[in-house]
């Protein structure tokens, strides 16, 4: 409650997140940087193809301030490769 009244009177915005929370754009890096690694070792995986698809939706969407979207779409593609996504 102390920090939350701190942060409100220092003109925190919502789009600042608050010590200890990870913002939206540091979760689409984090697994940006899943999927690099994933795709490497799962390259024969099945729907490899179409899990290297839709990272590349998910990279646009999380550049196009859609956030919300490009971390879904990250999940559901290391998903594709039987891998499980990390969590913020």
């Amino acid at each position: 409650m102390v920090v939350l009244l701190a942060a409100l009177s220092l003109g925190a915005t919502s789009e600042q997140p608050l010590a200890g929370t990870t913002s939206r754009m540091d979760q689409c890096n984090r697994l940006q940087q899943q999927f690099a690694h994933a795709i490497t070792e799962h390259a024969e995986a099945k729907r490899a193809a179409e899990a290297k698809a839709l990272q590349r939706k998910a990279a646009k969407f999380c550049s196009s301030k859609r956030q919300a979207q490009g971390i879904r779409a990250y999940a559901n593609a290391l998903k594709m490769l039987g891998v499980q996504p990390v969590e913020p």
